[in-house]
């Protein structure tokens, strides 16, 4: 295949399907008026997790600013609440409401049960192929397109 018909056949993919990855991803989220990120936020505390917001921006490789802007959303939403650490009063810790968990759990089973969909649709050897491709893209070009722009 000739250099431009690759570049053709990427840009009829895109159009057709990864384009529109990231609205699929985030449906299950939309009747609640979050983000897949705010969910993904949502997720690692119901899991357990006491987090701040240093420490979410850290873990996702964002800004306290764009972190902020998420928090702010599901403050609002009465999804999460800040606390105090009863140790450090300086530090607030993110915790779900019982609202919360009710979107984190609701939202959880839609989207495992869209992923396994999926993983069936394709088969489990070309999702885990994928999978695969989609890393080496995020590792070796998407990284390294962020780092010039650093």
């Amino acid at each position: 295949m000739a250099n431009t018909d690759l570049l053709e056949a990427y840009i009829e993919v895109y159009f057709r399907a990864f384009k529109y990855v990231g609205d699929l991803i985030s449906e299950p989220m939309k009747a609640d008026g979050i983000s897949f990120e705010q969910f993904l936020i949502m997720r690692d505390l119901a899991a357990g997790h006491q987090l701040s917001l240093s420490e979410i921006a850290q873990r996702r490789g964002v800004t306290r600013a764009a972190i902020s802007r998420q928090i702010k959303t599901l403050l609002e939403k009465e999804t999460i609440v800040q606390e105090r650490d009863a140790d450090d009063r300086r530090r607030l810790y993110l915790r779900l409401t019982p609202h919360g968990e009710e979107v984190t759990t609701r939202v959880n089973k839609v989207i495992h049960k869209r992923f396994y969909d999926w993983v069936e649709a394709l088969g489990e050897d070309d999702a885990k192929e994928l999978l695969r491709i989609m890393r080496k893209v995020g590792a070796t070009i998407i990284a390294k397109d962020r780092a010039q722009t650093d």
